[in-house]
């Protein structure tokens, strides 16, 4: 059995495997008509509902001091606002291509590591982020095949900012050393709260109805539950910035899915983009190994 920083790496991936399937059943509901707070309230309270139970059956406590109250709010609110934006850029571009966009929120949480909680940030890094900026900038072109605009690659970097600030603090403050399913419930709870908030605000607010539930159980479930608790493991195995750089699996999966799926269609200026910026990530991943590459293979001093 798989133990110890090898789980971490496990879990992360498996975790970033499952985010990625979010098109595969937000998708199909926006087609039958539902606007983005239904589709998320459905999404979060079904979650919850399920998370109540499982913690009901191990006999989890389901108590919180002032502390954890506030800090959880505060992850929930992230959560949220990473998926609301990620919703609503679904509308605006391929799915396939917002998820890989998405994918800079490891460079994010790097640096957002390095300020709140005093990592260093290798020169690697900024090098990664250059060369990420630069695959986004690539992916985006108007007309033909692809479908991307600029206010949907907004939507997505904002979701991508939330993402990179709930991974970082995810794992800390009054909840750092609070079970996972506990944390996950709540950050869902409190999430559901704000998002009935904004249903409850929203004229084209909707019900799922008949098979619409099934796409909603599979939202709550893979990319929500699952997503989350595996998430949260790895981050206390591994750290949050190699838990979010393992994210790789993400824009994959959902590309994968946008194609064979929904017949969404990849040029080769979107390509490039998306591998300028899986290595830029990559990079991230090895930048020990490239360190000590580059300081061997330095030319000596005269």
């Amino acid at each position: 059995m798989v133990k110890g920083r090898q789980a971490g790496y496990v879990w992360g991936v498996v975790a970033a495997a499952l985010y990625g399937l979010n098109p595969l059943f937000t998708l199909p509901l926006y087609a039958e008509g539902m606007d983005t707070c239904s589709v998320l309230f459905f999404r979060y309270a079904v979650s919850v509902v399920f998370l109540l139970g499982l913690m009901k059956i191990r006999h989890l406590s389901f108590r919180l001091n002032a502390a954890e109250t506030k800090w959880l709010g505060g992850l929930g609110l992230l959560m949220v606002a990473s998926s609301y934006f990620l919703y609503l850029s679904y509308n605006e571009m391929d799915a396939g291509l917002a998820s890989t966009i998405l994918f800079v929120y490891p460079i994010l949480t790097a640096v957002l590591m390095a300020v709140f909680c005093h990592e260093r940030v290798h020169w690697l890094v900024w090098v990664c982020l250059a060369m990420a900026t630069m695959g986004v900038l690539t992916l985006y072109e108007t007309g033909g095949s692809v479908k991307i605009t600029f206010l949907g690659t907004m939507f997505v970097i904002a979701s991508a900012v939330s993402y990179a600030f709930y991974l970082v603090f995810v794992n800390r403050g009054a909840v750092g050393g609070m079970s996972t399913m506990k944390l996950t419930f709540y950050v869902l709870l409190f999430g559901s709260l704000s998002l009935l908030a904004c249903m409850m605000m929203d004229e084209h607010a909707s019900v799922p109805h008949g098979w619409q539930w099934g796409y909603v159980l599979g939202a709550a479930m893979m990319p929500t539950v699952m997503s989350l608790v595996f998430t949260a493991i790895a981050i206390r195995r591994i750290g949050s910035t190699e838990t979010a750089i393992l994210g790789a699996m993400e824009p994959i999966t959902a590309i994968v899915i946008g194609v064979t799926v929904f017949h969404e269609y990849l040029s080769l200026r979107s390509i490039v983009g998306i591998m300028i910026i899986v290595v830029a990530v990559t990079m991230v991943v090895a930048r020990s190994k490239l360190t000590r590459f580059f300081a061997l293979h330095r030319l000596p001093e005269r």
